[in-house]
C-alpha cells in the first residue's frame, strides 16, 4: 500500500524558490509514495514547478495549523515533510499531538528547535553534533555530504563524458562527421572536435554540428591544452596530435588513416592503447565500449595510496554504519588483510575506475566454483553518487563471464533501503531474512 506524504514549503519573492527546488528533488526519493505538496499562494511563487513535474497541489489559504491538520486529515497522512522557516518545535509539536501516528521530517539549515521523527540537513557543511538538545532523543539525523539534494541535471553533466575528437587539420581521411554519428549512439557524451579552416569538409562539419549541442566545435583554436585536459578521453589519429594527448595522460583510441603513422600506431599497440588500423562504424563502436567500460583493479596490484585510498572509503561513517563491522580498521590490519588476499582462492576484492576515476570498491567472497555461486560485496566513494549502476554492471559482467558463477548471493541491512532498490533493479529477488539482515540473490537466467 503506498504512504500518503506531504510536503509543506513556500515560495516567493521574499522567501525565494530554493525550498521548493530542493523538495522536488526530495520526492523524487519517495517513488512508490503519493505526493501532495502543500503551499501558500504568494507573490512570486513557483508553484508551477509542482504541476509540471507532476505533483498534486494544494493550495493553502494561510500557515495554521488547522488548516493544515485538516489536509493531513483529508489525506490520511503518514507522512509530514516541512521545509518552512515559519513552522517551529510548537508548530510541530501540537501537529504530533493532534496526529499522534504522524511522521514528520523537518528540513533544517540554521540548527533550530524541532519536534521531529526525522531532520534533514543538506548542507555539505551540516553536522549533526550540533543538534543535541535541539531534536527528540529518537529523531534520526541525516546531516552532511551524503544527504544534499542535488538536481538530476547536476548528476546528469558530472557523469558526462567529453571526447577530444582531433582527425588533423584536414581531416584527411574525412572521418570527423563519421566519428560522430558513432559518437551520438552513446548516451551522456560530448564531443570537443578540433578542426582548421583548412579542413576541405569544413563546411559539412559545420552544418552537422549546427543543431546538436552536444557537440563543441573549435575551428583553428590556440587552447588545445585546456580542451584536453577538460576532456576524458581522445579519438585521434596517430600523428602529432597524439604525442600531446599522451603527454597529458589522456585515455585514446587512434585512427590510422595514412601509411607513415603506422610506426606510431605500433608503438601504440604496444602500450595496450586502442588503435584502430581500418576505420568501420563497428570498430569504433566496439573502441568506445572498451575505453567506457569501468576497469577492475585488484586489491593485491594496488599501489600503497590506493590501498590507504580504499581504507580511508571504508572507515567513512556512510559505508561503515552499513557494514557487519562497523569499527574504524587499522591500516596494519588492511594491509594485512590485502596481503591474505593473495592466497585466498575464495575471495576477490576489486577497486573499480571508470575512465580516470576511482568510483568505488567490489568484492566477491565464499566463492564456490563447483556449485557455481558467490556473494557479493559493494561500496560507492563516499559522497559520490549515481555510480551504483556502474558498481553492479561490474559485479555482473565478472560474476557471470570471469568467475562462470550461475548464481549471486547478497546480505543487506533491512534499513540499506536505497541498496535493496539498487538491487531489485537488476534482478535481485528476495530469499529470506532475519531480525536484520534480508538475503537477495540472482540468477544467471534472470540477470
Amino acid at each position: 500500500m503506498k504512504s500518503n506524504i506531504i510536503i509543506r514549503a513556500d515560495s516567493s519573492s521574499s522567501i525565494g524558490t530554493g525550498h521548493i527546488m530542493r523538495d522536488l528533488v526530495l520526492a523524487k526519493q519517495f517513488k512508490d509514495s503519493n505526493i501532495i505538496f502543500a503551499t501558500q499562494n504568494l507573490e512570486g511563487n513557483i508553484n508551477y514547478k509542482i504541476i509540471e513535474d507532476g505533483y498534486r497541489l494544494e493550495t493553502l489559504k494561510s500557515n495554521s495549523i488547522d488548516e493544515l491538520d485538516t489536509l493531513i486529515k483529508k489525506y490520511n497522512i503518514d507522512m509530514l515533510v516541512i521545509d518552512h522557516y515559519g513552522i517551529d518545535y510548537n508548530f510541530e509539536k501540537e501537529l504530533k499531538t493532534k496526529n499522534p501516528k504522524l511522521k514528520i521530517m523537518a528540513l533544517d539549515d540554521t540548527y533550530e528547535r524541532h519536534y521531529c521523527d526525522i531532520l534533514i540537513n543538506h548542507n555539505i557543511s551540516g553536522d549533526a553534533k550540533k543538534y543535541k538538545g535541539l531534536v527528540p532523543s529518537y529523531c534520526e539525523l541525516r546531516c552532511g555530504a551524503e544527504y544534499t539534494l542535488i538536481r538530476d541535471e547536476f548528476y546528469k553533466a558530472k557523469r558526462l563524458k567529453r571526447v577530444f575528437v582531433a582527425m588533423g587539420g584536414t581531416d584527411y581521411g574525412n572521418l570527423n562527421i563519421s566519428i560522430l554519428k558513432v559518437l551520438e549512439e552513446f548516451k551522456d557524451i560530448e564531443a570537443v572536435v578540433v578542426s582548421t579552416v583548412a579542413n576541405p569538409h569544413l563546411e559539412k562539419l559545420k552544418e552537422f554540428a549546427r543543431n546538436r549541442e552536444w557537440i563543441d566545435l573549435h575551428i583553428n583554436s590556440n587552447s588545445i591544452a585546456k580542451l584536453m585536459k577538460i576532456s576524458d578521453f581522445a579519438i585521434v589519429t596517430p600523428s602529432v596530435t597524439v604525442n600531446e594527448v599522451y603527454f597529458m595522460e589522456l585515455p585514446l583510441i587512434a585512427i590510422t588513416v595514412a601509411p607513415n603513422q603506422k610506426d606510431m600506431a605500433e608503438f601504440l599497440k604496444n602500450k595496450g592503447y586502442l588503435v584502430i588500423d581500418n576505420f568501420t562504424k563497428k570498430a569504433l563502436e566496439l573502441s568506445i565500449e572498451k575505453i567506457l567500460k569501468p576497469k577492475l583493479i585488484n586489491f593485491i596490484d594496488l599501489s600503497l595510496e590506493e590501498k590507504k585510498m580504499v581504507l580511508e572509503w571504508r572507515n567513512h561513517s556512510s559505508i561503515r554504519k552499513f557494514m557487519r563491522n562497523k569499527e574504524i580498521i587499522p591500516l596494519e590490519n588492511h594491509l594485512k588483510y590485502i596481503e591474505f588476499l593473495k592466497n585466498s582462492k575464495d575471495k576477490k576484492y576489486f577497486l573499480v575506475k571508470e575512465l580516470n576515476e576511482y568510483v568505488g570498491t567490489i568484492d566477491f567472497t565464499e566463492i564456490d566454483l563447483d556449485k557455481k555461486e558467490t556473494h557479493l560485496g559493494l561500496y560507492a566513494k563516499p559522497n559520490l553518487r549515481g555510480v551504483g549502476d556502474i558498481l553492479m554492471n561490474s559485479i555482473i559482467d565478472y560474476a557471470f563471464n570471469s568467475l562462470g558463477t550461475k548464481v549471486l548471493k547478497l546480505e543487506v541491512l533491512k534499513d540499506n533501503i536505497k541498496a535493496i532498490k539498487l538491487y531489485k533493479r537488476f534482478g535481485f529477488s528476495i530469499v529470506g531474512e532475519d531480525n536484520v539482515y534480508i538475503f537477495m540473490e540472482l540468477k544467471y537466467e534472470n540477470r
